[in-house]
């Protein structure tokens, strides 16, 4: 599919027990038990772990790589133990190198079990959510930070609610089909690099790059600020990607779409995703054509296919002629009516 064969996927290999922490502290109200311990701590696993054969001795599968979360069943064995009981089995959890314990419902841990942890350059951390949910919100964060993503050279519109990311070679007119479609009321998600992640099965959420969020560069003008000249109505921070236009210069030779009946689609991030083979000439309107595009996929979405639809009513027409030599239903109105406008 031309501009997407080069697309390599890059993958986080780890994110910092300080990075979770102050991302998470007011997303998931996560709060530290002993603030600024194991902040450099690495987290490698998008998956969670909750010890609870490892508490009881059993460590032979115990994936202490994974954040440790101890639910109520952790919490309350730990506590129902004699005190000398719970120091030795906690000290054997901690034992091995953990990224950091995560206690939920609002449960804390004893002061001394904190300073164990805290000599072991453990990290601490509680959440007030029940078990469940606090499990939810941090496993849908890792697994966004651990997602496999690319970064693409290409502009990404929101178009009538639908996310459209333009490809093609350098100097085409990607920017300057963006701006059009932001004069016209639409909102810019990403211009030039824009970093798509793939989120969950067969989802693709496109956005910016943190150094230039809704910088536009147009040959001969140089590098706009969309935000600041149109306004916050014209800018989003994030969007799924749900059609790939890929601009190309017009090929007489090239076999185009011509119904609509094939419905190409394209892989992205092993991906597939509607595409759009789009030639480009001078004088061809592309923004029109882009909201056009738009608005076909909410109709496809919806249920309404035009290409079908038409092929279904060429079909009825063919085979009445076929039984009958009857023409008087070649006009789309079979009677004027007196209206001669």
């Amino acid at each position: 599919m031309g501009a997407l064969d080069t697309i390599q996927e890059v993958r986080k290999k780890s994110i910092t027990v300080g990075f979770l922490a102050d991302e998470c502290r007011d997303r998931f109200d996560l709060r530290p038990i002993n603030a600024g311990i194991g902040r450099e701590k690495l987290i490698t696993d998008k998956n969670l772990h909750r010890p609870q054969l490892a508490l009881t001795g059993y460590t032979k599968l115990f994936t202490y790589h994974r954040i440790q979360v101890l639910g109520n069943t952790e919490f309350f064995y730990l506590q129902g133990l004699s005190h000398d009981r719970r120091i030795s089995v906690f000290r054997n959890l901690i034992s091995f190198d953990v990224p950091c314990l995560i206690t939920t419902s609002g449960n804390q841990l004893d002061d001394e079990l904190v300073e164990i942890a805290t000599a072991r350059d453990i990290g601490v951390f509680a959440i007030p959510h029940e078990t469940t949910k606090a499990v939810y919100f941090l496993s849908d964060f890792l697994d966004d930070q651990f997602s496999a993503y690319a970064p693409i050279h290409g502009a990404f519109v929101d178009v009538y609610g639908v996310g459209v990311l333009f490809i093609g070679r350098s100097g085409i007119g990607k920017s300057e089909v963006a701006l059009d479609l932001i004069e016209r009321g639409h909102r810019l998600v990403a211009d030039d690099v824009v970093l798509v992640t793939r989120k969950g099965e067969g989802i693709l959420i496109g956005a910016g790059t943190a150094l230039a969020p809704h910088f536009m560069e147009v040959r001969g003008l140089g590098l706009l600020d969309v935000r600041q000249m149109f306004g916050i109505r014209a800018i989003r921070f994030q969007k799924r990607v749900e059609i790939v236009v890929e601009l190309e210069d017009w090929d007489p030779s090239a076999d185009y779409t011509r119904t609509g009946l094939d419905d190409p689609m394209a892989a992205l991030l092993e991906v597939e995703i509607p595409y759009v083979r789009l030639p480009i000439f001078p004088g061809k309107n592309i923004t029109v054509i882009a909201e056009v595009i738009a608005l076909n996929y909410l109709l496809k979405h919806y249920g309404y296919n035009a290409a079908k639809v038409f092929a279904d009513k060429l079909n009825t027409a063919i085979s009445r002629r076929s039984s009958s030599h009857d023409r008087s239903s070649d006009r789309s109105t079979p009677y004027f009516e007196h209206d001669f406008e």
